[in-house]
């Protein structure tokens, strides 16, 4: 029998994992629309415990272990969120998820937020037993998974089932990896399946890695949104906020430049249409340092299909949404500058269902959207 290809593990596979309980739920059952075209929604359990500082269990420690070597008294103060709870800005918190997996040997697992968690500037990080990195599960491993939640700009009520975060798997053996070639990555670009303006990208990156660029003209209108200070809470059920209560729109000037200022936060857009054909899947990562201290994203998973117009299979419309903080200075953007990397990696298999196509997909063709909370301005 072939041995199966490395990769990112489409739809199919995770629904393969579902039905042979290496992802299991025992006190909800899973929902079919929790499966994206390359990850499963990740769901809240019953209870968030506020805690004093962030952690990593480390080596041979259980998550609730360490807590409890934090803080003796971690359960007395926990909070019933079934019925809905107020997570407050500011604070961190600990909540066990529903879901909890048995991976195998060959099969590693990453966790990275949501689009609407990150476009309301929610910090969420998954965490597993005897952990030393956020964000990532260890091929073979066997347990709970927990996620920290931090506010940042807004107070949230969350209640159990809610999801703010998902999981991926990347089969890490098994035949030749099937990794991007420079002349297949060079083609793709040509023929526009990555980005409408390869003239201006292609020849700039390393194979597999887009840069892309921020957009601070918008044809002369709206370039962003500035998140308010000391707004009310945002119920993530909800489907009907006005945005000018929560945010401060920002409008094309001369310069086309904008000023970051520590401490606020903002929604901004790539000036290229980006996509991810079929075959691929796509995460954002941070441009090197060196160049700015900023951060251009929480959620940074890009499904197979974002972006991709099925009918003449090229990029089509949909810009990369910002999620943008300035560290520990102002910092100067301009209309144009590079601000991050989009990485490609081949499927292990192509997905049978894509991102927009046949499930429900909030962010496919979006230009300068806000989260799903939030009614369209105007």
């Amino acid at each position: 029998m072939e041995a199966p290809y490395t990769g990112i593990l489409p739809y199919q596979a995770i629904r393969e994992m579902l039905s042979n309980g290496e992802i299991k739920s025992l006190l909800v059952p899973i929902e079919t629309d929790q499966l994206q075209p390359a990850s499963i929604d990740l769901r809240l359990g019953d209870y968030a415990y506020p805690v004093d500082t962030s952690f990593l269990p480390g080596r041979g420690v259980r998550v609730l272990d360490k807590m409890r070597q934090l803080d003796s008294d971690f359960d007395k103060f926990k909070i019933d969120i079934r019925n809905g709870a107020v997570l407050e800005r500011g604070r961190v918190y600990v909540v066990p998820l529903l879901e909890s997996i048995k991976l195998k040997s060959d099969v590693a697992a990453f966790a990275n937020p949501k689009s609407s968690t990150g476009r309301l500037d929610i910090l969420t990080r998954l965490i597993a037993d005897q952990a030393t990195h956020f964000d990532e599960v260890e091929d073979g491993y066997e347990g709970q998974l927990y996620i920290e939640i931090a506010p940042r700009s807004f107070s949230v009520v969350v209640k159990t089932g809610t999801r703010l975060n998902q999981l991926r798997f990347r089969r890490r053996t098994g035949m030749t990896p099937r990794q991007i070639s420079s002349s297949e990555w060079q083609q793709l670009l040509a023929d526009g399946h990555i980005v409408d303006t390869p003239e201006q990208l292609g020849l700039s990156g390393k194979t597999g890695m887009l840069p892309f660029t921020v957009d601070l003209e918008g044809n002369g209108g709206l370039i962003g949104w500035r998140a308010k200070q000391n707004t009310r809470r945002i119920d993530l059920e909800r489907r009907d906020y006005d945005p000018l209560d929560f945010w401060e729109p920002m409008q094309f000037h001369k310069e086309a430049a904008l000023t970051l200022v520590p401490g606020e936060f903002y929604i901004l857009m790539t000036k290229e249409a980006i996509a991810v054909p079929p075959q691929y899947a796509a995460e954002m990562v941070p441009y090197d340092t060196r160049a700015g201290e900023f951060r251009v994203h929480y959620a940074g998973f890009f499904d197979p299909g974002f972006g991709w117009a099925a009918e003449h299979g090229k990029a089509g419309s949909s810009r990369g949404v910002l999620e943008v903080r300035s560290h520990e200075v102002p910092f100067l953007l301009e209309h144009g500058q590079i601000v991050g990397w989009l990485r490609y990696e081949r499927m292990a298999e192509t997905p049978q269902t894509l991102y927009g196509q046949g499930i429900k997909s909030n962010y496919q063709g979006q230009s300068l959207k806000l989260a799903k909370q939030f009614r369209a301005p105007g």
